[in-house]
């Protein structure tokens, strides 16, 4: 008898794996500053074969993602700051924070791009523990070659 390790939704979304073999990578290249090779996805998982593009604009509302990640990301820096260092309007010390929350925001958007489309993509295809005895959902009467990446 053999276990199998499964990955919690968690780690697998985190790690942008495939949602539903949480074991696939669901991007071509690692993490990088050049934006064209960083959302650069794998058409299906390379694992279990599920179509990372659903339809036609999937990945629009990944911008809703992106937003709520931004703003927690403001949220914990701002306590963390005001915790550590403080705030005053007085000696500039939120203007200061300003400023370093933009550039952390700045040097985190690859992640956060990547990370919202795992986030996104997790919501709509389930986790499969079979994965192995059942197909992909088939997804090609929603797609238009015409239409693919033009966004």
């Amino acid at each position: 008898m053999t276990t199998e390790r499964h990955r919690s939704y968690l780690s697998s979304t985190l790690g942008c794996r495939c949602p539903r073999c949480r074991e696939g990578k669901l991007f071509k290249h690692p993490v990088s500053i050049n934006m064209t090779k960083n959302l650069e996805m794998n058409k299906e998982c390379p694992i279990c074969e599920q179509p990372t593009e659903i339809e036609v604009g999937f990945y629009y509302g990944t911008g809703y993602d992106s937003y709520v990640l931004s703003i927690l990301i403001c949220l914990i820096s701002l306590l963390v700051w005001w915790l550590t260092i403080g705030l005053s309007v007085d000696d500039n010390r939120f203007f200061f924070w300003l400023g370093f929350n933009a550039i952390l925001l700045i040097a985190l958007q690859p992640w956060l791009m990547r990370l919202s489309r795992s986030i996104w993509i997790s919501w709509f295809v389930g986790y499969d523990r079979h994965w192995k005895q059942h197909q992909p959902m088939d997804v090609s009467e929603r797609l238009n070659a015409d239409q693919a990446n033009n966004w």
